[in-house]
C-alpha cells in the first residue's frame, strides 16, 4: 500500500458539494492500493503515518507524530496513486488492486486508523472529489509498507 501523506494546516474533500471530511491541523493522506496488498499492510500504513515524525517541535525540528500533536487525519482513497509512469506520456494501472479489493483495503485502513486514533475523517471510495488543502511547510513523504 502507499500512502502520500501531506502535513497540513486544514483540509477537506467534498462529493457532490457536500464535505465529507475536514480536518484542521494534521495529516492528509492519499491511499493507493496495488495488487497484491493485505489488511496487515493497511494496519502498518496506519501505524506508520500516526508514528511519522513530521510536525515541528519547539525547537523547530521535525521531531514530533500526529499521536503527539493530537492532529486531524484525513484519509481520501487515490487509485491514481499506484500508477506506472516510467513509459511514454499515459500511466499504467496494471499494479493497482482491482476496484472490490482497492475498497475493501481502504475501508479496512479506515475502520482500523478510527479504532486506533480519536480524529479520523475520509473522503469517499470512487467519488468523484474535490479536496482543499493548506500544505504546511510544504511538507509531503511518499510511504510505502
Amino acid at each position: 500500500m502507499i500512502g502520500l501523506i501531506q502535513r497540513v494546516t486544514d483540509a477537506r474533500v467534498e462529493v457532490s458539494g457536500q464535505i465529507t471530511g475536514q480536518i484542521e491541523k494534521g495529516i492528509l493522506a492519499l491511499i493507493g492500493v496495488e495488487k497484491g496488498d493485505s489488511q496487515e499492510q493497511a494496519e502498518r500504513l496506519i501505524q506508520k503515518m500516526l508514528g511519522y515524525r513530521i510536525f515541528e517541535d519547539e525547537a523547530g525540528k521535525m521531531n514530533l507524530s500526529l499521536n503527539n500533536i493530537q492532529g486531524g487525519l484525513l484519509l481520501v482513497p487515490q487509485f491514481t496513486l499506484p500508477a506506472d509512469t516510467r513509459k511514454g506520456t499515459r500511466p499504467s494501472f496494471s499494479s493497482a488492486a482491482a476496484p472490490e479489493l482497492g475498497k475493501a483495503l481502504f475501508h479496512h485502513a479506515l475502520d482500523y486508523a478510527k479504532n486506533q486514533y480519536e480524529s479520523v475523517e475520509a473522503g469517499v471510495f470512487g467519488a468523484d472529489m474535490k479536496v482543499s488543502l493548506c500544505n504546511d511547510g510544504p511538507v509531503t513523504f511518499w510511504l510505502k509498507v
